[in-house]
């Protein structure tokens, strides 16, 4: 027995498998968001509400799944050339890492103003309406009633 504890092909294996589950992992998390947003998506169309101010919370919750299977598929790609990497599988990763990365960085600043602009919305004043401040104005122009003693 050599002085391995294990041997290339063994940890090659390992990481393999390991590589697979988390690859599966991300495209499960990426195809949950997917459904979820779509059922929403269904929800709020079937009940008639505006779809506009649901449709951006929609968005916002299916890239927030979008950025976390991304992170996973990643990690598998990193993972895959943990083990004695040639050349190409590192030029390979790189050009995946920089893609995935490039879709994340954009995909979290997309839903940073997304949010910025759900908080902006929730924050400005409803504009007063116009019986209530008709009825307020009429009362405040009538003259007072005068006390008789």
């Amino acid at each position: 027995m050599s002085g391995e504890l294990l041997s290339e092909s063994a940890v090659r294996d390992a990481i393999g498998s390991l590589v697979h589950v988390i690859e599966a992992a991300g495209a499960l998390i990426i195809f949950v968001g997917a459904v979820w947003a779509f059922t929403r998506f269904a929800a709020t169309g079937i009940r008639r509400r505006s779809l506009i101010g649901e449709f951006n919370k929609i968005r916002l919750s299916l890239g927030r799944f979008l950025v976390l299977g991304l992170e996973f598929q990643l990690a598998g790609d990193v993972l895959r050339t943990a083990v004695a990497p040639s050349f190409t599988e590192i030029g390979q990763l790189a050009a995946i890492a920089a893609i995935r990365t490039v879709l994340n960085f954009f995909l979290t600043r997309e839903i940073a103003q997304e949010r910025a602009e759900i908080e902006r919305d929730r924050e400005e004043p409803a504009p007063p309406r116009k019986a209530a401040s008709a009825s307020a104005s009429a009362s405040a122009s009538a003259p007072a009633p005068s006390a008789s003693v």
